[in-house]
């Protein structure tokens, strides 16, 4: 619902309300905007025609990114129309690979505030200062300290563009209406010196403070949501590898929070691995894992791998036993001591290398996962080792943005004469070989976390669970045809994204429900219960009424 009492001026400068050259001529009358916006009536068609064109006329995807970012500002329903017109053309624009370039230039191409900054310096004060928020029934806070953007590491209060992207998916993406999300920076400082350095930066020029110290900021942010958004749910984004696991580990039992590096990550591997294992006429038990980097993503994304095999029938002990690891300092194993106690399941018996490809050749793995945030490692000599071990080795080069791929999609089919089953973090187009044209998919989050968000919307959960993720990963890998399985597609087409969703969040809400976690009465028919939740990007037709019986 549009915010009441806005007129005149104040009406055009609300995002939310303004409906730019839309206005009819009697909304101008009554609402004091006449002589304020051009004297015209035009759809909402042809203003995104206006849109497209303007688009047209912009050299780089960064230029696209700035404009649309503005249109937002200014016109928050025609920004989604936009988007969601055509999701596989917009979403690598709004959000990966382009959010990277634009973290990096952040304080550069700053425009206006959006969403809430909140700093160390205001400990003791967070509760009043998130009262300063103007929606006062926020359903989802999704939250960075800066600390590990993407593969681009500790950029600080350039991160904040990450929340601010992550909350666009779950609107463009599941349909969550945007009133309702709040992006938010909280600001403990940053160890990079050239943003220190930076005269436009726009955090706090000081180092990182102690673990004790960052932990005791965090749990005042976390408590004042509670109280101060009763029904929010926090979606960490972007912390420090450890601090993303134990930060999540702090939480989760007590607070509805997840975690989109752990459990979102883990969510959409999850499901290209089941697709991977249908191609091959195996069970995720039957597979053998090896990791390269073993931080929050890759602990992540073990954990529900272990979790989907246990559900196959193995042990706990017995599913770890298939995940072995590899990180800059070689494979775990047992004799290491410089792990986190959150690696040390993963470190099983076995003679120290620093070698990759000798990891590969000793440990056997089907399936190679790469979350190393270092493009190139798996190289010619990595994908033909994995290659000379398996019919059809699995290759997923996770990290992101695309310079930071693993490998590319080609390299991956080429060198392995076209057996391995892959896909990436980013989308690379499809590849040409000896007759063959292979599909490769992208193992985006964004297939996962928005429909997680319109489950816990829509039905109000009091917690996220580990088991949303795995309920959420096998729908999504259930909405492949086998036409494209066959191409080696892991994961639908993204033009249909916002239906794919739709049925994800169903799923999701049906177990929110049989776990005893909503709020709300449980529906007859749970995928219209979600449509009945889902946002339309159209302007609205009783803003008049809304406004002058303020």
């Amino acid at each position: 619902m549009p915010r009441l009492q806005k007129h005149g001026i104040d009406l055009l400068q609300d995002s939310a309300l303004n409906k730019s050259t839309a206005f009819t001529e009697t909304e101008k009358r009554l609402l004091g905007i006449v002589g304020l916006v051009p004297d015209v009536t035009e759809t909402e068609d042809l203003q995104l025609q206006r849109v497209m064109l303007q688009l047209g006329k912009k050299n780089t995807d960064l230029d696209r990114y700035i404009y649309l970012i503005s249109l937002l500002d200014h016109n928050e329903t025609l920004f989604y129309r936009t988007v969601m017109s055509d999701p596989a053309r917009f979403l690598p624009i709004v959000y990966d690979p382009t959010i990277g370039e634009a973290c990096l230039k952040f304080g550069h191409i700053y425009r206006q505030p959006r969403g809430m900054y909140l700093s160390i310096a205001r400990r003791g004060k967070v509760k009043e200062i998130m009262k300063n928020w103007p929606e006062k029934d926020v359903r989802f806070i999704c939250v960075t300290d800066g600390g590990r953007i993407l593969g681009l590491g500790d950029i600080g209060a350039n991160g904040m563009g990450i929340p601010i992207g992550k909350l666009q998916l779950y609107t463009a993406c599941a349909g969550v209406p945007p009133r309702f999300l709040l992006p938010m920076y909280l600001d403990a400082g940053t160890n990079n010196e050239q943003y220190l350095h930076d005269p436009l930066y726009l955090g706090l020029r000081k180092t990182r403070p102690s673990t004790e110290d960052l932990y005791s900021f965090v749990d005042e942010f976390v408590e004042a949501v509670r109280e101060v958004f009763p029904k929010c749910c926090i979606h960490f984004e972007d912390w420090t590898g450890v601090d993303a696991v134990h930060l999540l580990e702090r939480y989760r039992d007590k607070y509805c929070v997840y975690n989109d590096d752990v459990q979102g990550t883990a969510g959409i591997v999850l499901a290209g691995m089941i697709n991977a294992a249908k191609m091959k006429g195996s069970r995720l038990s039957d597979e053998n894992y090896l990791f390269l980097g073993a931080g929050s993503a890759g602990i992540g994304l073990a954990g529900l791998l272990c979790s989907a095999m246990v559900s196959e029938g193995l042990s706990l002990e017995e599913a770890q036993s298939r995940v072995h690891m590899f990180d800059v300092n070689g494979l775990l194993e047992s004799t290491r001591t410089d792990l986190f106690d959150f690696q040390k399941v993963y470190a099983h018996k076995h003679a120290p290398t620093r070698d990759f490809v000798a990891a590969i050749e000793s440990v056997r793995p089907t399936t190679l996962i790469g979350v190393s945030t270092v493009g190139g490692t798996f190289t010619e000599k990595v994908v033909e080792a994995v290659s000379r071990i398996n019919e059809r080795p699995v290759i997923l080069a996770l990290s992101n943005p695309t310079e930071h791929a693993e490998c590319t999609a080609e390299q991956a089919y080429t060198w392995s004469q076209g057996k391995a089953i892959y896909a990436a973090g980013v989308q690379f187009p499809p590849v040409h070989l000896n007759g063959q044209t292979f599909l490769p998919g992208q193992a985006n989050n964004f297939y996962i976390f928005p429909a997680i968000g319109m489950a816990v919307y829509a039905t109000q959960a009091s917690r996220v669970t580990d088991e949303m993720f795995i309920e959420a990963a096998r729908a999504v890998a259930d909405q492949v045809p086998a036409n494209l399985l066959n191409q080696g597609l892991l994961y639908p087409m993204q033009s249909g994204i916002l239906e794919i969703e739709i049925q994800t969040a169903a799923r999701v809400a049906s177990l929110v429900f049989d776990s005893g976690l909503a709020r709300v009465k449980r529906p007859k028919d749970l995928v219209a219960f979600i449509r009945e939740h889902v946002y339309q990007p159209e302007y609205s037709t009783e803003l008049i009424a809304e406004t002058t019986a303020a």
